[in-house]
């Protein structure tokens, strides 16, 4: 089959796109036929080192990916050749604690796709018939990949660990990016009130027109005076952020007494000063989270079915360019989630 590969660590001189072996179908699992992905922050890590992330190589690069079913257990209750389909890239043991008591996103022999085991740029994969779900009605390939990390992910933070009502503000930091514009839209959609920071003006305006109630333009303006200002004097109920180091601070600031922050991500820095004196006196409180269980990934694409939200897609990239996606995404100057079509 064909497939994007990693060959080492390094730039993207490491990428190979070209034959590699089809996987072998496993008892109790579902060969995938791909027709779309997207790229992710991981891709890049796994790209420039991988440090930490137990690998061998060569390794097909790829957490999400749609396409349809090529082949099931003559047994399989669910699954036929043919249905088009979405894929989790979390791939949990199934029995311990974690997984028996439904945290599967916390199991401790997790592997990933495009991290521990071979991933979705490639024309096939195999997963757990349990790991795959069928496509929302109205959706593409690449609008359903979309769904498989970003959107998975803004949706655990806001819905499990955040546990978001109606009519709270929450602040959304680096807009523009996968996990932020899902955590807009997720918001939005859920009735919540959204003031968005980036220092890309373009960037503001265009999550405006996607429904933000409000914005900060964080290289102009000082963000927890100016979300204080826009809450009239209150602060925001939660806080939404995946860039760490250069933001903590202001997000801590930002947070009205008791609120809640939930992050997924460092790109700044992961030791940021802790502020433990504003955390107790305002009785803060601080989720780490990512991706999503299995069972909040069918509550998610159940919601998918009744709305009319639609990931935002910034580009389409053919598989031979792979590398010119990884750019794109490693550029920052992406609007949404960078895509690879398959087939």
């Amino acid at each position: 089959m064909k497939a994007a590969y990693l060959t080492g660590h390094g730039g993207n001189e490491v990428i190979a796109v070209g034959e590699r072996p089809a996987p072998v179908r496993n008892a109790g699992e579902v060969l995938v036929r791909l027709r779309a992905a997207t790229a992710n922050r991981v891709d890049l890590y796994m790209r420039d080192s991988g440090a930490g992330i137990t690998h061998a190589l060569p390794l097909t690069m790829g957490l999400d990916g749609a396409g349809v079913v090529e082949e099931a257990d003559a047994d399989e209750p669910v699954w036929r050749p043919g249905q088009r389909v979405v894929v989790h890239p979390g791939i949990a043991c199934g029995r311990c604690e974690f997984c028996l008591r439904g945290d599967d996103v916390l199991c401790t022999r997790m592997s990933l796709l495009g991290e521990h085991r071979n991933g979705t740029f490639a024309e096939f994969v195999s997963v757990p018939a349990r790991n795959v779900f069928a496509l929302p009605q109205g959706y593409d390939d690449v609008q359903a990949a979309a769904l498989g990390v970003n959107y998975l992910t803004a949706w655990r933070m806001l819905f499990t660990q955040a546990q978001l009502r109606a009519h709270e503000t929450v602040l959304v930091f680096g807009i523009g990016g996968g996990v932020s514009l899902a955590a807009l839209q997720w918001a939005k959609a859920a009735g919540a009130r959204v003031i968005v920071t980036s220092r890309d003006e373009t960037k503001l305006a265009q999550a405006m027109q996607l429904g933000a109630d409000a914005s900060v333009h964080s290289a102009s303006q000082d963000i927890a005076k100016t979300v204080l200002a826009l809450t009239g004097g209150r602060e925001v109920d939660v806080v939404i952020e995946n860039v760490g180091a250069a933001v903590w601070g202001a997000a801590l600031k930002s947070l009205v007494r008791g609120g809640r922050l939930v992050t997924c991500g460092a790109t700044t820095g992961d030791q940021p000063g802790a502020d433990i004196r504003r955390m107790f006196i305002r009785q803060l409180k601080v989720f780490g989270s990512t991706l999503g269980t299995l069972s909040e990934f069918r509550d998610m694409l159940a919601f998918c079915e009744r709305s009319p939200m639609r990931p935002v897609i910034d580009s389409c990239h053919s598989l031979d360019a792979v590398t010119q996606a990884l750019d794109r995404l490693e550029s920052g100057r992406q609007f949404g989630k960078v895509a690879i079509t398959i087939a």
